[in-house]
């Protein structure tokens, strides 16, 4: 975002003329991602001349695409059958035994002193 291009709102009317012309804009948006979610569903269910549904045709064209060594269509194979992998990091110390985070208190204190 470029942060010279914004203009604060100066009246309420302004403000109202602006947030009606971002929710017309928000409608437009999802009605084109609708009708393009709908037509790319139209070609995944369709079947081509070999009888394959686009969906097939998808699904072997990235398998092939793995196999010749495409790392991304690998992980993306690997991400729908069986879920993205979960990160995780186990900290330990010498004796192998898991190290505790420290626990913070806080304690908040009112401006006249209080807790």
């Amino acid at each position: 975002m470029n942060e010279s291009n914004l203009t604060p709102v100066r009246t309420e009317n302004e403000a109202r003329k602006k947030g009606k012309a971002g929710g017309i804009a928000s409608g437009e948006a999802r009605r084109r991602k609708k009708d393009l979610r709908e037509c790319l569903m139209a070609v995944l269910d369709g079947k081509d001349s070999e009888g394959l549904t686009g969906a097939e045709r998808l699904a072997a064209t990235l398998v092939k695409s793995a196999l010749d060594g495409n790392v991304r269509a690998f992980a993306e194979i690997r991400d729908t059958v069986y879920g993205r992998p979960v990160s995780t990091i186990e900290m330990t110390g010498k004796d192998e035994t898991p190290i505790q985070p420290p626990v913070i208190n806080v304690h908040f204190i009112e401006a006249d002193g209080r807790q």
